[in-house]
Order: structure tokens, then C-alpha cells, then sequence
């Protein structure tokens, strides 16, 4: 019993590690973007991806490829042509209305904490695990819910920060 004990004691040390260590890297990764002064948009030659269906659009360097469309018209994705694990997403989807929703007690709400250069409020979340490092912003509007997601590496993600943020930034919605 005193070994189980000893096991899952250590077993429990090592998770608080690994999940603080993870917290740190990405705190470094965000405070580092929001420092880092070497990102001149006005130096990058930008493309707009105009989505009719839902009415958004978002830039994205004029070199990067985009990926096969969805077949539904939701989106579309882009990669990098120095790296084809660096990619940013962008999408839409209806929501189904809030009566047809049975437990509202599932539905989590996320404070806004982030705001577009159009005035639009959103929520932004940054995560940063072993293998990957992410951006997504999700926007809500009436019945429709507008994401964009931007990955690369991990080790890579703090030298996309400042471009994956400014694309956030001036993500917009066309449609009323």
C-alpha cells in the first residue's frame, strides 16, 4: 500500500511538473510576442480571403498556399510555403438556437478578451503544448460562429506570434 501510495504521489509531482513547465513556455511565448518589435505588416505582401457564404474575411501573406476549399463553403486554410505545418484556418458555422440547446449548464461561457480592429469583441486562446502552438479566435454573431485558428510547431510559434496576432486583429465581418 505504501508503495502505490509512493507511486502516485510521484506520478501526481510529475504531471504538476510537466503541466506548470508547459504554462511557463507559453506565458514566455506570449510575453515574447508582446514585446517583440521586429514584425512590420506593411513589409509582407497580403492576399484577403473573402468568405461569401458567411460574410468574413482575414489577410494572409500573398505567398502562402491555400488548401483544397471546404466542400460546404465554411472556409479555408492556408500554409506556409516555407513550412506546411505552419497554417492558418479560418471558418464559420450556425449555431443551433439556445431553446434547442437541453443543458444550458454545458454551455460554458468564456469572458471576451480580445477585441478586432473592426470593434469586434471575441475570445481568444493561445495554447502552446509539446508538439504544437495555437492561436484561435472565436467571434459570435447572432447565430453564427466565426473562428480562426493559426498553428505552427511549437518551437516555431513565437516566431509567428506577431503575424498570427495582427491576421486576428483584422479579421472582419461583412455581413450584418
Amino acid at each position: 500500500m505504501a508503495t502505490a501510495n509512493k507511486t502516485c504521489s510521484l506520478g501526481r509531482r510529475i504531471y504538476r511538473f510537466t503541466v506548470s513547465v508547459s504554462g511557463v513556455i507559453a506565458l514566455s511565448i506570449i510575453l515574447w510576442g508582446c514585446t517583440a518589435n521586429d514584425f512590420n505588416a506593411g513589409a509582407i505582401a497580403w492576399k484577403t480571403y473573402t468568405n461569401s457564404r458567411y460574410g468574413f474575411e482575414f489577410p494572409y501573406p500573398s505567398n502562402w498556399t491555400s488548401l483544397v476549399a471546404s466542400e460546404n463553403g465554411d472556409g479555408m486554410a492556408f500554409i506556409s510555403p516555407q513550412n506546411n505545418l505552419v497554417e492558418i484556418r479560418g471558418w464559420a458555422s450556425q449555431q443551433l438556437p439556445n431553446s434547442i440547446v437541453t443543458d444550458q449548464e454545458s454551455v460554458k461561457k468564456i469572458k471576451s478578451n480580445f477585441q478586432t480592429a473592426q470593434g469586434l469583441s471575441g475570445v481568444m486562446l493561445v495554447k502552446v503544448d509539446q508538439q504544437v502552438g495555437s492561436m484561435t479566435l472565436t467571434l459570435t454573431q447572432g447565430q453564427v460562429k466565426y473562428y480562426l485558428q493559426e498553428r505552427s510547431k511549437s518551437q516555431e510559434f513565437q516566431d509567428y506570434y506577431r503575424l498570427f496576432y495582427y491576421i486576428a486583429q483584422q479579421y472582419r465581418i461583412t455581413k450584418s
